[in-house]
């Protein structure tokens, strides 16, 4: 089959193959050139072409300019993808060892028992006093300083401090009997 010739090719085809040697240079040079050498810019270049084959766009009226933005986004992309592709292998400091044990977070019975205490401590927040689980809440939680939670609520530093011991030792008690319920005898 004889090859065709320019002409004959589409708009942006065209302007590519006749500008090749441009474009790869336009590449080297543009805003990610330190990343780039011959080579890269070449196979930027190609899949551009690969691209315009596959997915004929609609002719530009000015293919040159058309070609040398998509070439530029193009490139960006590759460095994107090969900057997040370094980053994963850096923070891989060297591959699991087959013979390691798992991890014991990972035990689905750990798991497991991790939630079924979460699920408990929630209820037995949830069964406090209005006023105590406020308190409880915000400092346990959420982490505020005793003496803003009194000014907050309008109470005193003492009324807080005795929420506070409630809160927390009606937890510990839901866990202890909860414990003691699973305990073997």
């Amino acid at each position: 089959m004889p090859a065709l010739p320019l002409t004959a090719l589409r708009p942006p085809i065209s302007t590519l193959v006749h500008h090749y040697e441009e474009l790869v240079a336009h590449v080297r040079r543009g805003p990610v050139a330190r990343w780039f050498d011959a080579g890269m810019a070449r196979e930027v270049v190609h899949d551009v072409c690969a691209e315009l084959i596959e997915r004929p766009p609609a002719p530009p009226r000015t293919p040159l300019a058309f070609l040398r933005t998509v070439c530029t986004r193009r490139a960006i992309d590759r460095c994107r993808i090969e900057q997040r592709h370094a980053f994963w292998v850096e923070g891989q400091a060297a591959p699991p060892d087959a013979t390691a044990l798992p991890d014991e977070s990972c035990d689905p019975a750990r798991i497991l028992e991790g939630r079924q205490r979460l699920a408990l401590l929630a209820d037995s927040i949830h069964a406090l006093p209005p006023r105590c689980r406020d308190v409880f809440v915000m400092h346990r939680i959420h982490g505020l300083p005793q003496q803003d939670i009194a000014q907050h609520l309008g109470i005193s530093l003492k009324t807080v401090e005795k929420h506070l011991a409630l809160g927390t030792a009606a937890c510990r008690r839901a866990l202890d009997d909860t414990l003691r319920d699973l305990s073997p005898p």
